[in-house]
């Protein structure tokens, strides 16, 4: 989990965006974590030939830009270090030498270092500001005094680097040394990073990258020397690189034990099923009609703004204003929330409960669709079973099914209600907000949110037709991953691979809607009969797309995705309940609400949706830190007490 944070400022900022860090538990060898360097470190960041090369032909027109590749270029130069090392100061006699987990580094003097140091100082002062001089200047200085005082050269450094006793064997090697070292060298603190404040949203971003690079180098730079192995004297300061924690020893072990990860199996080719999956006609198919009785929705309490983004940029993001964000993805802010998935969950189902009429005595089923959760026993389900004080019921549980989950969720309510013949509650819900990383993709679209449905026995059917699909093309099942080692275990989306398998589903569902009869009027096609196209809010800038392809007028889909983002499972619902709130449904009617998402999962319900059955929104109540966060209560007995009674003692 990488959570936001709340500044002094009052203003969201996402540690993880900055600092540099990396999960070294989930890589395996070598080649993935050089992998991982080339991708976030490497591929966008220019080095110092390159500096000096767009300086002489005029690239920049202004200073941010410059700003901009020369925080990059550093946070380049420092790809292994930061990732893997602290550095500490270390007088040469002090320094262990046999142990295997201290490390120094070996350094080759940087080419031609003073032209293009001086380049960079001229090219500064001889542009104009972008957005702010005092800011940028503020910048500048603290980047340039790290960048004038490299010494050394950083496009061939190993990731591995040697111990102590290694580099002791080779006497001409270099490495940074000091003539003494103040103990107390300002740095800054990790909440004065966090505390960033600029006016400009890119200018706050550039000023933290500016502080984690500071703090890089925590000694007198200007006093900084290569020098060799065997010229080092006893008194004199090396930079001793210690592993940043016991994930980075296990994972330098692994290396240096040529331990080589087992290789995934192939996939077999994709081949179509033997009969196409018709739609479920639910009228039909069914004895125990559904009814919706209630809707209700819970928001992430806090706004994060296109600007919150920009203002976390990482340095592994390309350039990107908050309008740019917009016009790519159609969404102007997502909501977060500091309540984790559980209590949103919670409050959801006590809302849709209250506003049906419902107690939790007569809930004969509690299903959570999530893809979110990080709770595995008990499930989400079960847990919040458990809180609404229900002794008992025929089936609590969570189903995975990413973007899907309320076609998913909604088939499987009505499936149970046949069985257990009273109310289910359903509760989508997603938080995000603590598992994206520094992934630029996911920081744009996804949210967090919840909302409840309670499904009950009735006369007529609120549920004309439901359909689900799930797997597709190894590359479009792989679209969207979460944990994903390859990206730190942040939710990762792949765009071109996601569009695809939207694509191929809103063909199908459009195709099965234009061959399904009208249930009220069998000569007309269903797809003539919806009044209100209600889909999952993917990204709206695609799917409008998509639609013009497929034929659909703007006018006949609604979107909230300007102020939710993408919530997965819980985007449909949400999203019913604000086209209630934005007058978009006034009366009952007929909608149409396709998902389609992770895992190559699709489906969609049509519905008859009541206005009536939207509940008030409540406010957000404080997170229950002892029931969800400590997932203990404090009149538990304690572990051996626990053991003795399941034995029967």
């Amino acid at each position: 989990m990488k959570p936001f944070v709340i500044n002094s400022h009052g203003k969201l900022v996402f540690p993880a965006t900055v600092l540099g860090e990396l999960d070294f538990s989930v890589l395996d060898s070598l080649d993935q974590f050089t992998a991982v360097i080339g991708r976030d470190f490497e591929a966008k960041a220019p080095t110092g030939t390159d500096l000096l090369e767009r300086i002489e032909s005029g690239s920049y027109d202004s200073r941010f830009p410059l700003l901009r590749d020369l925080a990059q270029n550093l946070f380049w130069v420092n790809r292994f270090t930061m990732t893997m090392f602290d550095k500490r100061p270390t007088r040469f006699r002090d320094l262990p030498r046999g142990r295997s987990d201290v490390f120094l580094p070996v350094l080759t003097p940087w080419e031609d270092g003073d032209r293009k140091v001086s380049a960079v100082e001229n090219a500064y002062r001889s542009l104009p500001a972008t957005f702010d001089e005092a800011a940028e200047d503020r910048a500048f200085a603290l980047l340039f005094d790290v960048f004038r005082h490299k010494r050394h050269h950083a496009t061939e450094l190993p990731a591995m680097k040697p111990t102590v006793a290694e580099l002791l064997a080779q006497p001409d090697a270099l490495t940074w040394v000091l003539p003494a070292h103040d103990p107390d060298y300002p740095t800054f603190s990790l909440t004065e990073i966090l505390d960033a404040d600029e006016a400009v949203p890119e200018l706050e971003a550039l000023s933290r990258w500016a502080m984690v690079l500071h703090n890089q180098y925590p000694w007198e730079r200007a006093d900084t020397t290569l020098r060799a192995v065997g010229e080092i004297g006893d008194d004199d300061v090396v930079i001793a690189l210690h592993p940043r924690n016991r994930d980075v020893t296990a994972f330098i072990d692994r290396v240096r034990s040529g331990t080589v990860p087992a290789a995934a199996p192939a996939a077999l080719p994709p081949v179509e099923p033997v009969a196409p999956y018709p739609p479920t006609r639910v009228r039909e198919a069914f004895a125990v009609a559904p009814v919706l009785e209630a809707l209700s929705v819970v928001r992430g309490e806090l706004v994060c703004s296109n600007d919150d983004v920009i203002r976390n940029a990482s340095f592994s993001w390309s350039p990107m204003s908050a309008a740019e964000i917009s016009t790519k993805t159609g969404i102007d802010e997502r909501r977060y929330s500091e309540r984790p998935l559980e209590q949103l969950a919670l409050d959801a189902a006590l809302a849709a409960l209250e506003h049906s009429g419902r107690t939790p005595a007569e809930i004969g089923a509690v299903l959570v669709a999530t893809c979110t959760s990080d709770r595995l026993i008990p499930s989400a389900a079960c847990w919040l079973s458990g809180q609404l004080g229900i002794l008992q019921t025929h089936a609590s549980a969570d189903i995975v099914a990413a973007c899907a989950g309320l076609p998913y969720g909604l088939s499987e309510a009505v499936r149970l209600l046949q069985e257990v013949r009273r109310p289910v509650l359903l509760v989508c819900v997603e938080k995000f907000s603590d598992k994206i990383g520094a992934v630029r993709t996911s920081r744009m679209i996804f949210g967090d949110g919840a909302s409840a449905i309670v499904v009950a026995p009735g006369e007529r059917s609120d549920v004309e037709l439901l359909q689900t699909y799930a797997s597709g093309p190894v590359s479009e099942v792989n679209s969207i991953i979460w944990p994903n080692p390859e990206f730190d275990n942040d939710i990762t989306v792949y765009g071109p691979e996601v569009k695809s398998l939207v694509q191929r589903y809103l063909d199908q569902m459009l195709g099965e809607l234009a061959d399904e009869p009208d249930p009220d009027r069998p000569d007309r096609p269903m797809i003539d009969s919806i009044d209100l196209i209600v889909p999952h809010q993917a990204n709206k800038t695609m799917i409008l797309g998509l639609a013009d392809k497929a034929g659909l007028r703007h006018d006949q889909l609604y979107f909230n995705i300007e102020t939710m983002g993408n919530v997965s499972a819980a985007s449909i619902p949400i999203a019913i309940a604000d086209a209630v709130r934005d007058g978009a449904i006034t009366a009952p009617v007929r909608v149409f609400a396709p998902g389609f998402g992770a895992g190559a999962v699709g489906g969609y319900a049509v519905l008859r949706v009541d206005p009536s059955i939207v509940a008030p929104e409540r406010a957000a109540t404080p997170p229950a830190t002892a029931a969800a966060d400590d997932r203990r209560t404090t009149d538990r007995p304690t572990t051996t007490d626990d053991v003795r009674e399941a034995f029967g003692e």
